[in-house]
């Protein structure tokens, strides 16, 4: 079974995400769900992104790697939108990463240096999400390096979370059975 570092939206740590990461426990995963934000959750993506910039993206990215500091090297590393910063700078640098799934969003390869090797990475997107369109590149260009890219109908971010109004029921379960056939692999 896999062990997984998930993190977070910009929402904060909200019941939807615990809920998934359950889910992943439910199956035999090890799933570790720290909280970047230190408690405080927000009802919109707009009042998170307020919190961010107050604290700063810099800082938001070091919880996460402090996250990783005491856990095993041979992790799977998610993270649903925000979340995936912290995941996809400890996927690339971090020896021994096991895999990344990526949520809503993915971030230039460039930014942390290079693709690993041979690490898996799989990401999740609804087809028209304003938020995933603007990183529809970068997506791509990690499909390239051996990715899978699930893309769905619709146009909500944070779909995957069961919490939030955006969440689609159907695309999710979906969602969790390909993470769960991912992490069996992993």
């Amino acid at each position: 079974m896999a062990e997984v570092l998930l993190f977070h939206h910009v929402q904060g740590l909200t019941d939807g995400i615990k809920a998934f990461a359950s889910e992943l426990s439910a199956a035999g995963h090890t799933v570790h769900t720290p909280d970047l934000f230190e408690g405080r959750t927000f009802g919109a993506i707009a009042e998170g992104m307020a919190y961010v910039k107050s604290v700063g993206f810099g800082e938001i990215a070091a919880r996460g790697v402090k996250a990783a500091a005491d856990l095993p090297a041979e992790l799977v590393y998610a993270g649903f939108s925000l979340g995936v910063v912290p995941a996809q700078q400890l996927a690339q640098t971090r020896p021994q990463a096991k895999g990344a799934l990526f949520f809503d969003s993915a971030l230039p390869i460039e930014e942390f240096g290079t693709w690993p090797q041979g690490l898996p990475v799989q990401i999740h997107a609804m087809a028209q999400d304003e938020f995933y369109l603007e990183d529809a590149d970068a997506a791509k260009a990690l499909v390239a390096e051996g990715g899978e890219l699930f893309l769905y109908d619709g146009d909500q971010h944070l779909f995957a979370d069961s919490s939030l109004p955006s969440y689609d029921e159907q695309a999710a379960k979906l969602v969790l059975e390909r993470v769960l056939n991912f992490l069996g692999r992993s």
